[in-house]
């Protein structure tokens, strides 16, 4: 294909160099976790080829000193491909191979780069490996390293909101369905329903993770294992686990592991849950802090920053606001991920680096988001008891209490009168003489009201 020129301070090659020519997309390089993930395999497998003996132990120990270098960080900025690239993911495949050939040539004293007389990109680096089985491991390895990450924050989380349950267990407030006043409920079980909501979608983001722990690598380039040792597979699976600890195992089947991404969908999806409900909680806790004079005010939340840049002393749910937008980029992602993963096509699926990029990118700024709106937000939120008490008096739906005694017709006839008139329930209820005040007092029992029971 010609010459190629490239500055004499990198560590990638010609391949590395064409695609960077090539694709000049978005300017975004690939998910540091990505790269991880890449270092790690390739470690693993130098490792694995040199006891195998399918390469040479010089350069097995040359590949696996230069790889250590480079999970340090050493190398960072020489992994240089625009995320979107050739199918598969190739370039970037290439990218790291050629950076890991030249390392491993200078520490067996080759002075130029490019020269690969001691260890060669395609022949010593990706010994038994293909672009078709290497890169869907390591968004697996990527996406099992930042879920853990992200499980520990979102269970931080539901610890907050738990605490916050018990804390706000004996305010109450009116409940709200239509965004019309509904019956009493306490802010404390509203506050353990967000609790509970966010323990089940952290499981369910859990429950995906085994399909990812089970890896295609050693299915080479359409599942069948041509060009690597025949005891390769079940070794290089060890041995990531050996370096890793993620509960990496070999495939049961290596064709399925390279021609779906269904794994991948599955995680993402349940990311994607885990995101439109912390996105809905987000919403409520923006409405139930509204104010502070003409909004619903039933709370505080911590401030932050100065809200405007005109409006003096105004200040914002802006930690809220962040979460409802990192939310809707991961339900973004999802959809993306979604239509890559379908678009495969017999041995191998060509779309997997964009999701190589969308989902270690939702798993990052989700676990930072939860980790932000727990610290900055839902720790520090503080009631309006007073506020909330007065909701819960003055709701009309305090009549559904009233139903098994006057019943619906009559119930309805009081709420329409006080809504009219102004008037509390309880004085309409004496006015129209259906109860006695002593009567009102005992039915309308805010305790009695937030737990199940009939009225007598």
């Amino acid at each position: 294909m010609g010459e190629m020129k490239i500055p004499s301070s990198a560590y990638y090659g010609a391949q590395t160099a064409r695609a960077v020519e090539n694709f000049q997309i978005s300017g975004q390089k690939p998910h540091e976790r990505f790269v991880w993930a890449g270092l790690q395999l390739k470690k693993a497998t130098a490792i694995v080829n040199g006891n195998l003996k399918t390469i040479g132990k010089k350069q097995s120990k040359a590949i696996v000193r230069a790889a250590d270098e480079a999970l340090t960080g050493k190398f960072t900025d020489s992994f240089v491909v625009d995320v979107y690239q050739a199918g598969a993911g190739t370039s970037h495949h290439m990218n790291l191979n050629e950076v890991l050939a030249n390392r491993a040539n200078e520490l067996l004293g080759v002075r130029k780069r490019g020269t690969y007389t001691q260890v060669h990109p395609n022949d010593h680096v990706n010994f038994g490996q293909s672009t078709n089985d290497v890169i869907p491991t390591c968004i697996r390895l990527a996406t099992l390293s930042l879920a853990q990450e992200l499980i520990a924050e979102g269970t931080a989380l539901a610890k907050s909101f738990r605490k916050k349950a018990k804390a706000f267990d004996k305010i109450f407030k009116s409940g709200r369905t239509h965004w019309q006043d509904a019956t009493p409920v306490t802010l404390g079980q509203e506050w353990g329903a967000y609790a509970t909501a966010v323990e089940k979608l952290i499981a369910g983001v859990k429950a995906t993770l085994p399909e990812l722990q089970e890896i295609g690598l050693g299915g080479t380039a359409v599942g069948t294992g041509i060009n690597s040792h025949p005891k390769y597979r079940k070794a290089v699976a060890a041995q990531l686990q050996k370096q890793t600890k993620l509960g990496i195992k070999p495939a049961k089947d290596y064709f399925e592991r390279m021609q779906s991404l269904a794994p991948f969908v599955a995680v993402s999806g349940a990311l994607r849950n885990l995101a439109q409900d912390i996105s809905r909680i987000s919403n409520d806790l923006r409405l139930l802090s509204s104010g502070p004079n003409v909004g619903l005010a039933e709370i505080k939340l911590p401030t932050v920053q100065p809200g405007s840049s005109i409006m003096p002393g105004k200040v914002n749910p802006v930690i809220a606001e962040m979460t409802n937008m990192i939310c809707f980029q991961i339900l973004g992602n999802d959809q993306a991920i979604l239509w890559a993963a379908q678009a495969g096509q017999m041995e191998l699926n060509v779309m997997m680096p964009l999701i190589a990029w969308n989902l270690p990118q939702s798993f990052t700024i989700m676990t930072n988001c939860l980790k932000t709106f727990n610290e900055k937000c839902v720790a520090g939120v503080v009631a309006n008891k007073e506020v909330c008490l007065r909701y819960a008096m003055t709701t009309s739906s305090l009549v559904t209490v009233l139903n098994p005694i006057i019943g619906y017709s009559k119930a309805a006839e009081v709420f329409k009168r006080s809504l009219a008139t102004g008037q509390p329930i309880p004085e309409v209820i004496v006015s129209m003489g259906l109860m006695t005040p002593a009567e009102v007092k005992k039915v309308l029992d805010l305790k009695k009201m937030v737990t199940p029971g009939v009225a007598k």
